[in-house]
C-alpha cells in the first residue's frame, strides 16, 4: 500500500464483542449442555462496493469456522479469517482524487472461546486478535447465561475489552491506541409454542484515538459512549413449517448519531434438502454532530468548511459514513442438505445508500449514492 494511499477504516460497532462472544446469530432459548457433534465450516466472501463512476473498495475473505464438544460440560469453537482488501475510498466526502486508485492492504483475524455448561447455566471466555499493516486490535470477553426451571427463559449477560493500536502510512510517526469496554444485558423468553422473543441492551465505552488519518480535516473527540437496544422475534407457521425472523435495532452514541435498523428473514423449506431464505434490511441514520456538509470555503477550495481558517472548530469530519443517510439491503440465502452430514449455502446480498433515503427528515446533501455487493460461498460438515 502506498505510502499516500488513504485506506477505509472498518468502522466502530458497539456490541462486536459481546456478539461474538455469545455467538446469537439467531435466538437461543437455553444451552445447557455441550453440543454433542462437532462442525466445521469453510466460508468464502466477497465483497465490491461502488458510486457512480468508479468501482471503490473490494475484499476477498476467506474463512474456516470449527466448533468441537471436549465433553459433556465443555465445548471449544474458533475461526479464523484473512482479509484482502484493495481499490479506492473517498478523501472526504465521496470525492475521489488521484492519489485514492491504487490502495490495498491485507487483514488477518482469528477468534476463541471455550464454553462451560452447567444444567441450567453457561459460561463462556473469548479472546480475538485482528492485525493488519496499520491497525492491531486485541479483545477478551466473558459471558454468561442462566435458565429457568422450564427452560422457556434465558437471562444472558457479558463484558468484554478491546485494546486497538493505529497507525497510517500517510504519517509514520502515528501510534494511538484505543480502548473499548462493553456490557451487554438481555433476556430470552418462549411466548408460545411458536414464538420466541429476545431483547438485548449493550452500552459501550470508548477512549482514545477516533479521527481517520487518512482524511484532512479530521479531527474527532477521544471518547465514544454507545448504546443499542436490539428486539427479535421469531414465528414458526406450522402448516408451510416456514419461520419469520423480524428484528428492530436502536443505536445512539455520543458524536451525536442516531439510527434505526428494521430487518426481516423468512426461512422456507423446499422439500427435505433445501432452505431458502430471502431477507429485507432498511436502515436510517442521523449524522454526527461534527459532520460538515460538502459546501466549501471558496477563497481556499475542499475540502474546508467556510470559516475553517478563521475560526476552527474543534471537531470536524468530513466522513461520508458520519453523515444522514438511509439505506437498503435486499438479500437471498438458499442452503442445500447434500448428505446428513454435509451441507453448502450460498448468499447473496445488495446494499442500496441514498442520503435522501434517510427517514424522518432529509439526508446530508452532497453526497454521491453508494452501493455494495456481497456474495458468500461455504462449505459445512459435522463430525
Amino acid at each position: 500500500m502506498a505510502a499516500t494511499d488513504p485506506k477505509p477504516r472498518r468502522a466502530d460497532k458497539a456490541g462486536a464483542i459481546i456478539a461474538a462472544a455469545l455467538a446469537l446469530p439467531g435466538v437461543q432459548v437455553h444451552a445447557d449442555s455441550a453440543p454433542e457433534r462437532g462442525e466445521v465450516a469453510v466460508k468464502y466472501l466477497h465483497y465490491q462496493d461502488s458510486q457512480p463512476g468508479l468501482e471503490r473498495i473490494k475484499v476477498s475473505a476467506p474463512s474456516i469456522y470449527v466448533l468441537a464438544p471436549l465433553s459433556p460440560k465443555w465445548s471449544v469453537e474458533g475461526s479464523v479469517v484473512a482479509d484482502s482488501v484493495s481499490g479506492a475510498t473517498p478523501r472526504y466526502h465521496s470525492a475521489i482524487s488521484g492519489a485514492t486508485l491504487h490502495m490495498s492492504d491485507e487483514r488477518h483475524a482469528g477468534d476463541v472461546k471455550v464454553t462451560r455448561y452447567e444444567d441450567r447455566s453457561s459460561y463462556s471466555l473469548g479472546l480475538s486478535k485482528s492485525k493488519e499493516n496499520d491497525y492491531d486490535s486485541t479483545a477478551a470477553s466473558l459471558a454468561a447465561s442462566f435458565s429457568s426451571e422450564d427452560n422457556n427463559r434465558t437471562w444472558n449477560v457479558g463484558i468484554g475489552y478491546s485494546h486497538d493500536k493505529i497507525g497510517s502510512h500517510n504519517d509514520p510517526t502515528l501510534d494511538e491506541r484505543k480502548r473499548t469496554t462493553e456490557f451487554i444485558v438481555g433476556v430470552t423468553q418462549a411466548l408460545t409454542a411458536n414464538d420466541l422473543a429476545q431483547l438485548d441492551v449493550t452500552f459501550s465505552r470508548g477512549r482514545g484515538y477516533y479521527s481517520d488519518p487518512y482524511k484532512s480535516p479530521d479531527v474527532r473527540p477521544n471518547r465514544r459512549d454507545q448504546a443499542i437496544v436490539l428486539a427479535r422475534w421469531n414465528h414458526y407457521f406450522s402448516d408451510p413449517g416456514s419461520t419469520l425472523r423480524a428484528s428492530y435495532r436502536y443505536y445512539h452514541d455520543s458524536f451525536g448519531i442516531n439510527a434505526h435498523t428494521l430487518g426481516a428473514e423468512w426461512v422456507q423449506p423446499l422439500g427435505a434438502r433445501f432452505i431458502v431464505t430471502p431477507s429485507l434490511r432498511l436502515y436510517s441514520q442521523s449524522a454526527a454532530s461534527f459532520y460538515f456538509d460538502p459546501v466549501y470555503d471558496p477563497t481556499v477550495g475542499a475540502p474546508y468548511p467556510p470559516g475553517y481558517f478563521t475560526n476552527p472548530p474543534q471537531y470536524l469530519s468530513p466522513d461520508q459514513r458520519l453523515s444522514a443517510f438511509g439505506a437498503i439491503t435486499a438479500g437471498l440465502k438458499v442452503a442445500l442438505r447434500l448428505t446428513p452430514d454435509w451441507s453448502t449455502d450460498l448468499k447473496a446480498e445488495r446494499y442500496e445508500q441514498r442520503s435522501h433515503w434517510r427517514l424522518g427528515g432529509n439526508g446530508s446533501p452532497g453526497i454521491d449514492p453508494f452501493n455494495a455487493t456481497f456474495v458468500q460461498f461455504g462449505v459445512n460438515k459435522r463430525f
